[in-house]
């Protein structure tokens, strides 16, 4: 049974009650709900460019005092963007003042402004703006400052740094490094950077983008080199022209992540001589990135080659990255800080860089005459880590043979304190956006309300008492991460929800899987959304595929129904068997981890080669998701652990000390394991 909120106005739902009957309209739903249809509806019609249906949905939800009336005038005016006048806008702003949709539709209309090219209502307009995340919008905020006159040498390093982020091409960023270009602030080389940095992460569009302000014969050429790589580099020839190097160094990007070994073989013969030094080095250190990814053991050898050429500061953070990995799987330590000192400052704040530039230090410090220094660098990145609560927190701790205790709790919150958070229009409106399915909008609102729904980001007793909201409404995503946001007051207890723990508890020992790894598990698959369903098709609590489910349910003697899937109970039990069955099969928590996430034939060949330490092998991953997936779960299960046994959290308990090929006498993998 669901009970009436508690803010649920009985006055105004006896006086709608009142006007349907005079009218003759037969209610079938609370008034809630038809407030409710509303807003779907209104989305709908946002989603079907249907302008005349929204802005009948807007007469009636202003009628009603519709709670998210904000947001239907929002999808009403946003419709129509192209032809709105600033009166408008400014009408809509005074309309709801500091509110979420007030400040996305001055970010939709600022992009408008740059389309237009209206440079000095973007002047006006730009400083109200709250939200700095967009980065085509900063990207026409380049083009503003440079109009304005805006020092030259400031302007280049953000436009640098916006176009360079860009992953596709869009129409702001594009516009900005035309005018830059023609303008002299961009240059040729940083063209060049850029069509590298895209052919790197296989992003044809955005390279041809930006060669087009080379001219058309560099587009030409690209096009043909991006086609037949191999082809190109055996026809190129050697010029002193650096265009035509430019276009060569591209052509064996290509061939690099194609085919390694020939692009190897291309350099070693032909160009890694003739090759400018800092394209040579490029090309190198591109060529070992892809080979860092596929795991080889070459990946090392081929980014020291790219490091006699250039400065590695010259690459990007992925290939310095990719670099520390090779380094750390071949055991280089000196490489390993090497790649870590040479990233970016923002990089070198990952706590991943920070642990891992912490045992390379003390790893180089044995053979060094500065090693009380080295080792004094690593303890304080070490004690640094140890005070956070993540994988890495976890890992430092126990390397400084320390209990990783539990945070005290926070003092209860206050009856001021909860009646503030239950009172603040932003969250009750994302709260409501959430409960009606339109899950996208409520989280925007919420996570915008918390940094900027007053005159700065929430402090912690605040967020604290938000999340408390989330929590008691059972929208678990929102209660973990308005947590985590808290810097001085932690709490566990909203960080690390056991919602269904009876029915989690019991189920796992039936299966035979530890509960605190199921509770770990689902808190990164799902944040308890019972119906979450991800962008791949996997559903329900532990995000089973359809095929798995059925598999799994074979396997088991269940009378299984696809319509069963976000059934909570066959979901977790499904789920549960068959973590049990990948961890089984892989012969540990991590690989069983990597199995669920990215499939089980993965992590059998990414166990191949050497035998790594585990935190090795687990950062060598080369599934960007997946890594951090292993990393995640095996935290959270350290935490639901102690939550659930009152014992300090161990996260080396969980983590086997090595990893490496299958052993001779163990059980031969599954082959119909899905």
């Amino acid at each position: 049974m669901r009970f009436l909120p508690k803010d649920f106005d009985y006055r105004r739902a006896l006086c709608v009650l009142a006007a349907a009957v005079l009218t003759g309209c037969a209610w079938t739903s609370s008034p809630a709900q038809g407030a409710a249809d509303l807003a779907v509806q209104a989305r709908e019609a946002h989603a079907r460019r249907d302008f005349a249906r929204l802005q009948g949905l807007l007469r009636s939800a202003r009628a009603q005092d519709h709670p998210l009336t904000p947001w239907i005038d929002y999808w009403a005016l946003n419709l129509r963007l192209g032809e709105a006048s600033a009166g408008e806008l400014a009408e809509f702003y005074a309309r709801w003042p500091g509110t979420y949709v007030e400040d996305r539709l001055r970010n939709d209309w600022l992009l408008e402004l740059g389309r237009r090219g209206d440079w000095a209502q973007m002047a006006a307009e730009l400083p109200r703006l709250r939200m700095r995340d967009d980065r085509e919008l900063h990207c026409y905020e380049q083009i503003l400052h440079h109009r304005d006159g805006h020092p030259r040498e400031a302007v280049r390093e953000a436009a640098r740094a916006a176009w360079y982020a860009q992953r596709d091409a869009d129409v702001g960023c594009a516009a900005m490094a035309s005018q830059l270009y023609a303008g002299g602030v961009l240059t040729a080389d940083d063209v060049w950077r850029k069509a590298r940095l895209a052919a790197d992460q296989n992003r044809p569009r955005a390279a041809r983008q930006a060669l087009e302000l080379i001219g058309a014969s560099a587009v030409i050429n690209f096009n043909e080199l991006h086609e037949n790589p191999a082809r190109y580099v055996v026809r190129a020839g050697r010029t002193d022209r650096r265009e035509a190097a430019e276009l060569t160094a591209l052509a064996l990007i290509r061939l690099g992540a194609n085919d390694p070994d020939l692009a190897v073989t291309q350099m070693r013969d032909r160009w890694a001589a003739w090759l400018p030094d800092d394209l040579a080095s490029w090309v190198w250190a591109s060529i070992g990135r892809q080979a860092a990814i596929r795991l080889r053991p070459d990946a090392a050898d081929h980014y020291q080659r790219a490091a006699r050429k250039a400065d590695e500061r010259s690459w990007s953070d992925d290939m310095l990255v990719w670099k520390a990995r090779a380094a750390l799987r071949a055991g280089r330590w000196p490489q390993v800080l090497q790649a870590i000192e040479a990233l970016s400052g923002a990089e070198q704040r990952d706590p991943a860089w920070m642990y891992w530039k912490a045992r390379a230090l003390r790893e180089v410090a044995r053979e060094s005459a500065q090693a009380e220094t080295l080792r004094a660098q690593a303890h304080a990145l070490l004690e640094t880590l140890a005070g956070q609560y993540h994988f890495y927190g976890q890992l430092a701790a126990e390397d400084l043979d320390r209990p990783h205790s539990l945070p005290p709790p926070p003092a209860p919150l206050t009856a001021e304190e909860r009646a503030r958070a239950q009172a603040n229009p932003g969250l009750q409106r994302a709260l409501r956006l959430i409960e009606l399915g339109l899950r996208s909008e409520g989280v925007r609102e919420w996570n915008w309300t918390l940094s900027f729904g007053g005159p700065g980001r929430m402090g912690d007793r605040d967020l604290l008492a938000a999340a408390q909201l989330a929590c008691d409404r059972e929208v678990w995503d929102r209660c973990i991460n308005t947590s985590e946001r808290t810097q001085a007051e932690v709490s566990f207890e909203q960080r690390f929800p056991m919602p269904f723990r009876r029915e989690v508890v019991l189920k796992a020992r039936e299966v035979g899987v530890d509960p605190a790894v199921v509770y770990g598990l689902i808190r990164q698959e799902s944040r308890f959304i019972l119906d979450a369903r991800s962008h791949v098709g996997a559903s329900g609590l532990m995000q089973l595929m359809p095929a798995t489910a059925r598999w799994t349910a074979r396997q088991i003697g269940l009378n299984y129904q696809p319509s069963m899937l976000n059934d909570r109970d066959i979901n977790l039990r499904l789920g549960m068997s068959y973590l049990k069955l990948v961890i089984e099969d892989q012969g540990s928590l991590a690989l069983g981890a990597a199995a669920y996430n990215a499939g089980p034939g993965r992590p059998r060949r990414w166990r191949e080669g050497p035998v790594l330490e585990a935190a090795v092998w687990i950062e060598n991953i080369p599934f960007n998701e997946t890594r951090d997936y292993v990393k995640k779960v095996l935290s959270n299960a350290t935490y639901y652990d102690a939550l659930l046994h009152g014992r300090a959290p161990r996260l080396r308990d969980r983590l086997e000390r090595s990893i490496g090929p299958r052993a001779s006498d163990a059980p031969a993998a599954r082959a119909d394991l899905p």
